[in-house]
């Protein structure tokens, strides 16, 4: 009885002296800083399959039959018991490079021959949908077709859809045909594209292309799911064409813009830093247009002379032709036609100039030992500065790297800093640029994640690991974005890396990634999530804040416009923990909204299970001056408070 009775008094004298709940002191009528209005914006690369097989909507493997100099890879015969064979043929050269040659001896229209493609992970075939057959085809004389064009499925049993094209004839020419499913069918990806011969011949195929329909009909264009979702995430730039896809693993196989322009079908591609070719589909006139589809503008990140293998070009005479090359790019974009690439660029389909503020010049050159940088950054910097004094020239050497390997020939514009972290480290250092020396360059975090595990991305052992993070890492990527936004006078720009991932077995190189998907699907991972929060609620004006008894998890921000405050919270307790609201200088409505994230921290985001982590919204009420908020366990909140005039 004595021992119940002391655990009683304890407990209420717990409760009677309490534990003063964390307080977030907002002065509403005090602005410290503007928030950067390109503070949220996306970082992409040729990595995952992100582009072939991902965002770029072509649905054939080795299209230009490039991919091997042996054999036509992703290719084969139909059927397999044919009396057909085919091979690459460097003799009947398409565009200066192999064609694929179809031989067949025996064929009939109950039993015709011909060539296979399964594409990227299965051709996706969905109920009612136009698909677009394009190729260039010639044949002995004498032989004019018919060549039929098919969507299979993988055991031969249904045809989804049919076409056919003939005239053909001893010279290249291009062939187009439409391909149409019908109702009711049920969306697979266990299927192939087929093109065949009914009667013995040779036909030789240097190109061979099936879109499905694109975003806004767009001809060589994106996947509509997936770009849906990042249009949605409201980017305010794109940085481009990435990093080390920018790179490359030696000169040779840079991202080579002039070979990406101009007829998709003429483009010879190129084999990219993570072990796979890519088909330069996605070039840099696609780029663009990929900004302009979401409203976003280009940060072009340019080829500065190092690369992956440790391959550097010297500054001076040799690194000359590479800074003109930057040069041309930089006109190709925003040059009037009466200039020698801004006409490239009106004949290649887009007449008015694309905006550009920023440059990056190369990419990661830290890990470049030959000390090289600070003279090929000075190269280019003064190059472009001299032709175009209005661009903000960015370094890739930033205060997350050793002093003694930061640019000292002349002062950058900005600084990229890129931040892989344990999703601990992030909740520990929401601070971390709330000490920054505001009188240096301005920041860049053009690439950053967290991630859940105790080893980092590049251990095996993420290998076997979800390609997607889980909430746990959310909250460490909510903390970091937090810690951005409230320092958003130097953190002008920021971008998650890396951007998708094909989860189909064999596709990813890295993990974590933001989105997933597969040949018929997409999802957002709950980082995604946090990060689409974050960007579609933010306003102009940072107000004066400060917080006590919780780590800085707060952002608090205004929309000079309407008048409402947006205060980005974040709770990494496995319990729910109740702030106090201390808004001074404002007239509040009653009625808020609050937007939340909550799961438990390793629940995630999949292919079956797409929607087990994603926000709820919620009206708040009860709202004045002083009021207060509980925060569920493990949560990433965004409130919206309404002001009176």
């Amino acid at each position: 009885m004595m021992k119940s009775s002391l655990v009683c008094f304890f407990f209420l004298a717990g409760v009677a002296i309490g534990v003063a709940e964390p307080v977030l002191t907002i002065q509403a009528d005090k602005v410290v800083a503007q928030v950067s209005p390109t503070l949220y914006g996306l970082m992409t690369e040729e990595i995952n399959h992100s582009y072939d097989g991902g965002l770029y909507a072509e649905l054939i493997q080795n299209r230009a039959f490039q991919d091997s100099p042996h054999s036509p890879v992703d290719w084969s015969i139909v059927p397999t018991a044919s009396a057909a064979t085919m091979a690459l043929d460097t003799n009947e050269t398409f565009n200066g490079r192999s064609s694929l040659r179809l031989d067949v001896s025996s064929a009939s229209q109950s039993q015709p021959a011909g060539i296979a493609n399964g594409g990227y992970w299965g051709i996706p075939v969905f109920p009612s949908e136009k698909y677009h057959v394009s190729f260039y085809a010639k044949a002995t004389p004498g032989f004019s077709g018919p060549v039929t064009a098919s969507i299979v499925s993988d055991d031969g049993s249904t045809t989804y859809a049919q076409g056919v094209v003939s005239s053909l004839t001893s010279d290249w020419q291009m062939y187009e045909v439409t391909l149409e499913t019908p109702h009711g069918i049920v969306p697979t990806a266990q299927a192939r594209f087929i093109l065949t011969i009914d009667r013995p011949g040779t036909v030789w195929f240097g190109y061979v292309s099936l879109f499905p329909p694109t975003w806004k009909d767009q001809p060589n264009g994106f996947r509509s799911d997936l770009m849906q979702m990042l249009v949605d995430m409201n980017p305010k730039f794109l940085r481009l064409p990435g990093g080390n896809y920018l790179e490359g693993d030696n000169t040779e196989r840079r991202f080579d813009w002039k070979e990406t322009i101009g007829p998709v079908a003429m483009r010879k591609g190129h084999r990219g830093p993570w072990g796979y070719r890519s088909s330069d589909g996605l070039g840099l006139m696609e780029y663009l247009l990929w900004c302009e589809d979401m409203g976003a503008e280009p940060l072009l990140a340019v080829y500065a002379g190092y690369s992956l293998n440790g391959d550097h070009i010297d500054a001076g005479p040799k690194l000359e032709p590479f800074v003109q090359d930057a040069l041309d790019e930089i006109e190709y974009i925003t040059g009037s036609a009466d200039t020698k690439w801004g006409a490239q660029r009106a004949a290649d389909g887009h007449p008015q100039p694309f905006p550009l503020h920023y440059v990056e010049i190369g990419n990661e050159d830290w890990f470049d030992k030959s000390g090289s940088y600070d003279a090929r950054y000075t190269q280019f910097y003064n190059a472009i500065k001299a032709k175009y004094p209005e661009l903000t020239c960015i370094s890739t050497i930033g205060n997350d790297a050793s002093a003694r390997l930061r640019v000292r020939s002349c002062t950058p514009d900005m600084f990229d800093e890129h931040y892989y972290r344990s999703a601990n480290t992030f909740l520990n250092d929401a601070a971390h640029f709330d000490h920054y020396d505001r009188q240096g360059p301005k920041i860049f975090v053009g690439e950053w994640a967290a991630y859940e595990t105790s080893f980092p991305p590049w251990d095996r052992r993420s290998a076997g690991l979800p390609p997607t993070p889980n909430m746990k890492s959310a909250l460490g990527d909510a903390a970091w974005m937090i810690g951005m936004e409230r320092n958003s006078d130097l953190i002008k720009m920021q971008s998650y890396a890396p951007l998708m991932v094909n989860v189909s077995p064999g596709a990813r190189q890295w993990r974590p990634d933001l989105i997933g998907y597969d040949a018929l699907h997409c999802f957002g991972s709950p980082s995604y999530y946090a990060i689409k929060m974050f960007g579609n609620n933010v306003g102009d004006e940072i107000l004066s804040a400060s917080i006590e008894g919780m780590k800085p998890f707060y952002s608090v921000t205004k929309d000079s416009k309407n008048g409402a405050i947006i205060i980005k919270l974040l709770n990494d307790l496995p319990t729910p923990q109740t702030i106090k609201l201390d808004i001074q200088g404002a007239k509040l409505k009653h009625k808020g909204t609050a937007l939340t994230l909550a799961a438990s921290p390793d629940a995630t985001n999949s292919i079956d299970d797409p929607t087990q982590v994603v926000p709820v919204t919620s009206k708040v009420a009860g709202i004045k001056p002083d009021f207060d908020y509980t925060l569920p366990a493990d949560s990433i909140v965004v409130l919206t408070l309404k002001t009176k005039e």
